[in-house]
């Protein structure tokens, strides 16, 4: 492998290696490489398939061979919070160069045998073939050092994301929140299409209030602030008729029975 020289603390991160194929990998390589001041070197990846169409749709080469690491300033290990340490155990990279990776709640410390190292964590959510842009993407920074961060936060730059310093318990609770604000609402959406099927109803009905949910929580200073529904006014007669309505699924249930609990509750507090 050609190794570059060491590198000044101040130099920007330009040439990058993306480490992985997965969805946050596949969002990466592409705004990576229509970034100006970027250039996007190689996906290094062990999913043959997947690495070879990131790598194709982002105009890249691709490689699952350690021999055949790309020399870059920046590799950005794009994979499963549980896949970190084992995908970079076998990297060897140049000297001054920075390993960071994107997960939400794994330490810095993953990253121990590189003495650059740093987290470059996007709240978003990723799709696979879901074209997703970083433009205005709150992007969380930690680094080995300041130096460190501060090269990092300049490459989040070059892709559009505002940016935050957040140390690993920082993270942890901003991904915890992500969780609740992205994943959980998603599933609700899941929920609401199964008990629109009963009805013989199509999801579609719910996209104007989903949009007008989301833009009202969006626009709010507080989301908490424009919460509607049966439980905020405490509606007993219509909550006792949908526990009843969700009788053969005690799963749907529970869970309509404990944001209920939490709605009211905390809208006395407001």
């Amino acid at each position: 492998m050609n190794l570059q020289n060491n590198m000044p603390d101040s130099a920007p991160l330009r040439d990058v290696v993306v480490v992985g194929s997965g969805n946050v990998a596949e969002s990466l390589a592409r705004a990576v490489a229509a970034a100006e001041g970027l250039r996007l070197v190689q996906i290094f990846a062990r999913n043959a398939a997947r690495g070879a169409a990131v790598a194709a749709s982002s105009g890249t080469a691709w490689s699952a061979d350690p021999a055949a690491l790309a020399a870059a300033d920046l590799y950005l290990v794009a994979v499963s919070d549980r896949a970190v340490a084992e995908s970079v155990s076998a990297l060897t990279v140049p000297a001054g160069a920075v390993v960071a990776h994107t997960a939400g709640s794994v330490p810095l410390e993953s990253l121990a045998r590189f003495a650059r190292r740093g987290v470059f964590y996007p709240l978003q959510t990723f799709t696979q073939g879901r074209p997703v842009g970083f433009e205005g993407v709150p992007c969380f920074i930690e680094g080995s050092d300041d130096a460190v961060c501060c090269r990092l936060e300049a490459f989040a730059r070059r892709l559009g994301c505002a940016t935050f310093r957040a140390d690993s318990a920082r993270r942890r609770t901003v991904h915890l929140a992500g969780v609740f604000a992205c994943n959980f609402a998603n599933a609700m959406y899941g929920a609401a299409e199964r008990i629109l099927a009963d009805a013989e109803l199509p999801f579609g009905v719910l996209k104007p209030l989903i949009a007008e949910t989301a833009a009202k929580a969006v626009g709010a200073a507080s989301p908490a602030s424009v919460q509607t529904g049966p439980a905020v006014r405490n509606d007993l007669a219509t909550l006792d008729r949908h526990r009843a309505m969700l009788g053969s699924e005690p799963d749907l249930e529970t869970i309509y029975d404990t944001i209920s609990r939490y709605i009211w509750e905390t809208s006395r507090k407001i």
